[in-house]
């Protein structure tokens, strides 16, 4: 044990320590549960570490995850670590990670020795950690900064939403805003317009949108309210509308809101890995970051926000090339086949 009561395992470096983990996966949302099912399965010895405080935890339903339409997104991370720990080789770690390090002399290209420190604070009981692996999957999500406004977290996940395709079904047909304060508003605006003929986007006085996309949104019906907001209003658990900073009262029953975002991985800045104007971590088709033995998936890489089974695939997708990696140079090479596509599986 360690000066600060943390466990120290996994270094591979004294006798009879802990051999390092083939794979840490840190974030246990959908792309980092559907790389550890597949991964644990391979056999190989992977931690997941999670903090348990995932993004969408005010979201009651998910939508469009076959097979599991309408689960709550806390249900369908229930299950999928039930399953990941049903195999031999998974454990699961509950704390923070506070730092990612590279090994001092480990080689970038050799998948067979430890290539990362890992360090944890625990929670909920656990100790902390200081652990090593082969390879890291980062697959942490993002971090989300809603429009300044008192009581938008109180509607945020029931009456407000931010993913449109994921519950533009649940508020059709009703009095809807769109809320945000970026330059993107005119593409969200246009398509919620595919639920709802009363659309009102609200730019809180910061949001962008041309003079061009107002005039094209308003041929659709779509009005745009550039003032200053107070708040969002409502009352026995419904939202009922928008306060504007003038006094006018705007009644609305639901809507959208665009948040800012950015990667949630602040851990992993000593690496360097390659990162968009966004923040969001650059990969290649199969999760690859620029760092060797690095990965990530899911909405921590461009283009961000997306809905919960293409994050799923994206784990999955990173699992099987993370397997590759730890098998040697001759099985990362990817091999195309006689209709000229290329194998990952």
């Amino acid at each position: 044990m360690t000066p600060d009561g943390s466990v120290n395992a996994g270094s591979g470096s004294a006798a009879g320590a802990e051999a390092p983990y083939d794979v840490i996966i840190i974030g246990a949302g959908p792309a980092g549960l559907a790389a550890g099912l597949n991964l644990v399965r391979a056999r190989r010895r992977t931690l997941m570490i999670d903090s348990n405080r995932p993004r969408h935890s005010a979201t009651l339903r998910s939508h469009g995850f076959i097979t599991r339409d309408g689960v709550p997104p806390l249900e369908l991370r229930r299950i999928g670590r039930e399953e990941y720990e049903a195999y031999p080789a998974a454990e699961f770690h509950t704390g923070l990670v506070r730092t990612v390090e590279q090994v001092p002399g480990a080689d970038g290209a050799d998948a067979t020795v430890a290539r990362f420190t890992v360090s944890t604070k625990g929670m909920r009981g656990e100790k902390n950690r200081v652990v090593t692996a082969r390879t890291v999957l980062i697959a942490t999500g993002l971090a989300e900064t809603l429009p300044a406004l008192p009581s938008i977290r109180a509607w945020y996940g029931t009456n407000l939403h931010s993913c449109i395709a994921c519950d533009g079904y649940e508020e059709a047909d009703r009095a809807l805003a769109l809320i945000g304060e970026t330059d993107d508003l005119a593409e969200h605006a246009l398509l919620i317009s595919q639920w709802t003929d009363d659309l009102i986007v609200f730019t809180n006085g910061v949001g962008q949108i041309t003079d061009a996309d107002e005039a094209a949104l308003a041929e659709r019906g779509i009005r745009v309210d550039r003032r200053p907001l107070t708040d969002v209003v409502g009352e026995r658990g419904a939202m009922t509308g928008i306060q504007v900073v003038d006094g006018e009262f705007v009644p609305r029953s639901g809507g959208f809101v665009r948040p800012r975002y950015e990667a949630a991985a602040a851990f992993a800045g000593a690496l360097h890995p390659s990162a968009d104007a966004y923040g969001l971590i650059v990969v290649d088709p199969q999760g690859r970051t620029s760092v060797p033995g690095l990965f990530a998936a899911g909405d921590t890489t461009p283009p961000g926000p997306e809905q919960l089974l293409v994050s799923a695939g994206e784990g999955a997708r990173a699992a099987v090339a993370i397997n590759r990696e730890l098998l040697g140079p001759l099985a990362t090479h990817p091999r195309v086949n006689l209709a000229g596509r290329t194998e990952v599986g």
